[in-house]
């Protein structure tokens, strides 16, 4: 368990807290490409690590990130007018680029007066169908993001994004957790579209105690649960998680890989970025669909991006379906299982209440590894993050069969690089 102040530090990520301050360092999704499609479209309220901000594209196409009130008198910009280059409020007029600053006040025409008024602005870019941003120091701004999922030709991805009403740290333990798919997912293995027909699927429901190994990456951690299989061998699943809040689910036979973003609108509620790919092919038509409807780690929604099942129609809880074990829960659907339990912990889980076991050595790793990162660099400003450099980022999750007597990390290390055209490896 965690005491109070340690839950604090690892949950809170406001202006101006040490997991805050973080987060600020990385480059962050915030908006599927599609939300911003063409110049001059309309604006998008946007708020991320408690801060309220409204982006746009401009007439020359370019992405701004903005604070949402005007300067003026407190007018939401979202009800600007997006033209010209910039984004004009309705009110009285005054006018901002992409870069927050002023470029009229048709008051004062003549008198310079905009040019002394400047909103607080993000700078970002495009990559993989995703709009990132970077909310830290401008002299420490890091290398574009080289995640495996956004560099791979787009007819090979694809990325959803989900609203999910609880803070960001309990929905990444949630998808760092292996040992959880045996039991709330057992019931969609074998039927789930992007999960089915894997021999993986088999070791999962026969051996329901996983013994987990954690070791050390560059960028993070790889997460290993191995379970037992037959001629002396080892069914391991391996979970990399990059600093912050990265991972990459273990595949399935020939299914995509997938995996999350798990990043904090507030203390209270996070964005759940979920995306499959495959490395060596495009996604059949049929893959597509399934992810456009909700299958795997996916989860349909409303034009505002919050899950049609949700916490208000009980997820679309089904008890006899939950009694004969077709979802063992009693909901339907991988993603919206595992949301429905995080957000049942509270907003924001009191982690001085649990019991933790072996099976959550990862989550234990990775809170200590969030807090140290957190401490450092509260201390100095210029420590050196985990998971900034491009290369930290080209990982893979793995699905191997290893003999007993092997160390995972050692046994399957070509196995957890990414690399253009390279099979994923899997079971």
């Amino acid at each position: 368990m965690l005491k109070k102040e340690q839950n604090d530090l690892v949950t809170q990520t406001g202006p101006g807290t040490p997991m805050g301050n973080l987060f600020r360092r990385y480059w962050m999704p915030a908006l599927l490409s599609q939300q911003l499609p063409t110049p001059d479209c309309d604006p998008v309220r946007l708020e991320l690590f408690s801060e309220k901000m409204v982006a746009f594209r401009d007439t020359q196409g370019r992405l701004g990130l903005i604070d949402e009130f005007c300067a003026h008198r407190g007018v939401s910009l979202w009800f600007g007018r997006n033209e010209e280059n910039g984004l004009r409020c309705p009110y009285h007029g005054w006018k901002f680029d992409i870069h927050g600053q002023c470029i009229e006040v048709p008051s004062e025409p003549t008198s310079g007066y905009c040019d002394r008024i400047k909103l607080k602005s993000y700078p970002m870019m495009e990559r993989g169908g995703v709009i990132w941003v970077y909310m830290g120091p401008a002299d420490k701004q890091p290398p574009f993001p080289e995640y495996e999922f956004a560099t791979v030709p787009a007819a090979q991805s694809y990325m959803s994004k989900r609203h999910q009403a609880s803070n960001w740290l309990q929905a990444l333990e949630g998808g760092i957790d292996s040992s959880h798919v045996s039991f709330l997912h057992s019931g969609s293995l074998n039927t789930d579209p992007l999960f089915k027909g894997a021999k993986g699927n088999q070791y999962n429901l026969s051996d329901l105690s996983p013994v987990f190994e954690v070791a050390e990456a560059t960028g993070g951690l790889y997460i290993g649960a191995r379970r037992n299989a037959e001629d002396d061998q080892y069914y391991w699943r391996i979970t990399p998680w990059l600093m912050p809040n990265y991972t990459v689910v273990p595949p399935r036979g020939d299914h995509p890989v997938h995996g999350h973003f798990w990043v904090p609108i507030n203390d209270h509620a996070c964005w759940a970025w979920s995306f499959d790919y495959h490395p060596t092919r495009a996604l059949t038509h049929a893959e597509r669909s399934a992810m456009e409807g909700g299958a795997s780690v996916h989860v349909k929604v409303d034009a505002d991006y919050k899950p049609l099942q949700r916490k208000e129609n009980n997820y679309g809880m089904d008890r006899e379906a939950q009694r004969q074990r077709i979802f063992y829960s009693g909901i339907e659907g991988i993603g919206i299982q595992d949301a429905s339990l995080q957000e049942s912990m509270g907003t924001i889980q009191d982690r001085t209440q649990e019991n933790l076991v072996s099976t959550d050595n990862g989550i234990i790793m990775t809170r200590q590894r969030l807090m140290k990162a957190a401490k450092a660099l509260a201390e100095d400003p210029n420590y050196k993050l985990p998971g900034l450099d491009p290369q930290e980022q080209k990982v893979r999750s793995a699905a191997v069969l290893l003999k007993r007597n092997l160390v995972f990390k050692e046994a399957a290390k070509e196995a957890l690089q990414a690399a253009p055209g390279k099979p994923h490896s899997s079971v």
